[in-house]
């Protein structure tokens, strides 16, 4: 059985992974905040982690993986109120939106998605029980927690408390014992959304909503918490300190953060104006490229979105789709020996996807040399790997010939082309049937002849 290890961001090494319950894995990985289109820095995660995701499943019966929806929340609140519309129809919208996106990135619905103002109940609860052990405190209002209560405090980021606060942004306000204390409960205005509590009528802080939901649906432990780097603080930190402070134990056995995605060589961010959705940038790319892309770092590696990336990711796609129309005639044995295979190792060794990738053109090539006695087998691994990496799960003939761009020609066009091609051929007029292949291959779209006939691919 091939050995899984994952960088366990806890510890600052890689480690084997081992469930805490035999052939069972609870997965939790912070999902959106549903007041806007998700951006293709919010993709990431989601793409790391459908793979792991689809890599766990192959070694374990049961994989539970929930994201969660933050569908209360100031900016939401602040959405609404600038577009004139309820909280429903602002978090309704994007929730939708957003799980439209993802799928279009190949990536898998999760198990389970807890949305916040579903579990307002355990919320509470929680904040009851930090108050009870001496690790939380009412102040005008608001219940915060009180971080000197908690002597690790910090032990995931690898910082005191005193550096986490000189580079964090920290809300200074009188109703807190220590700046660094942080809001479990906040009092809510009549016009805002709030619930009943022990407090006064209120709603949730951030960090606590993901907590209670943790607890609510997966158990007090869990074996793999994933997010952005950037949610490690204060985010993640205060996530171990609510639980663990709460009821004890480890909280989460394997923490895993993937690196920051960049555009075009500098940071994402609206004041630069490069801030660029996923449902933009599908506007001009397939979801399948948008997720190679994604995949060609290893996710704990910092990535530089750009154009020229994804014309990269859109041709190698192109190659490795070619391969396989050459062998759809080829019926394939859906069974493939994973743990021999070069890709899987890769994939096991921390989710090591540029390894994988350069795995899966080495099958390729092999399938270009291979007699036809090897094709179906090689076929059988090169999908195998696809799979894992949510990738090659189109038609080869209908990614190659594509949808057809602006003021480019259609495939009914081009057939008809093709048509008159060959009637030139026949006819002995040689010279249209070369002009007709220059103006198709000016068009971008590229004829390869066989004995069979002739097939087309956009370039």
């Amino acid at each position: 059985m091939t050995t899984l290890t994952l960088y366990n961001t806890l510890n600052g090494a890689k480690e084997v992974f081992e469930p805490l319950q035999p052939d069972t894995v609870t997965m939790y990985v912070c999902g959106p905040t549903v007041y806007n289109l998700a951006h293709i820095g919010n993709a990431r995660p989601v793409v790391v982690f459908d793979t792991l995701f689809r890599l766990l499943q192959t070694h374990f019966d049961t994989v539970t993986y929930a994201r969660n929806i933050t569908d209360v929340d100031d900016k939401i609140i602040a959405a609404a109120r600038e577009g004139n519309r309820s909280i429903e129809s602002v978090t309704d919208e994007f929730t939708v939106k957003y799980r439209e996106d993802m799928a279009q990135l190949n990536a898998l619905p999760p198990t389970l998605e807890p949305h916040a103002t579903h579990n307002i109940a355990p919320m509470i609860a929680l904040t009851e029980k930090l108050i009870e052990k001496g690790h939380a405190y009412e102040s005008q209002g608001h219940v915060l927690f009180a971080v000197e209560s908690m002597a690790e405090y910090g032990k995931l980021s690898g910082r005191s408390l005193e550096d986490m606060l000189a580079g964090a942004r920290v809300e200074v306000a009188d109703y807190k014992r220590h700046p660094g204390d942080f809001v479990l409960w906040k009092p809510a205005d009549e016009a805002d959304p709030g619930w009943d509590s022990p407090w006064g009528r209120g709603r949730p802080g951030w960090h606590l909503e993901c907590s209670a939901m943790i607890r609510e649906h997966l158990g007090d432990a869990i074996d793999i918490h994933g997010g952005g780097r950037d949610l490690i603080f204060p985010h993640h930190e205060n996530e171990i300190a609510q639980s663990r402070c709460a009821h004890g134990g480890d909280f989460v056995k394997y923490w895993m953060h993937n690196a920051y995605l960049d555009m075009d060589g500098e940071k994402m961010s609206k004041s630069l104006g490069n801030v660029k959705t996923v449902r933009d940038l599908l506007n001009s790319y397939r979801g399948e490229v948008l997720r190679f892309a994604l995949l060609s770092a290893h996710y704990r590696s910092p990535l530089n979105f750009s154009a020229e990336l994804l014309e990269q990711a859109d041709t190698t796609l192109g190659g490795l789709y070619s391969a396989l129309r050459e062998v759809e005639h080829i019926s394939v044995d859906a069974d493939v020996a994973l743990a021999d295979e070069p890709f899987y190792k890769a994939l096991n060794d921390d989710l090591n996807t540029p390894v994988a990738i350069a795995e899966l053109h080495a099958l390729v090539k092999q399938l270009h040399k291979a007699p036809d006695a090897e094709k179906a087998g090689l076929k059988a691994r090169i999908l195998a790997a696809g799979n894992l990496l949510g990738i090659l799960a189109q038609d080869p003939e209908e990614w190659l010939q594509g949808d057809s761009a602006d003021g480019a020609p259609t495939a009914e066009e081009i057939e008809s082309l093709i048509a008159e091609r060959q009637q030139a051929k026949v006819d002995k007029n040689y010279a249209r049937a070369d002009e007709i292949r220059q103006e198709l291959l000016a068009q971008g779209v590229v004829l390869e002849d066989s004995r069979e006939g002739t097939r087309w691919k956009r370039a």
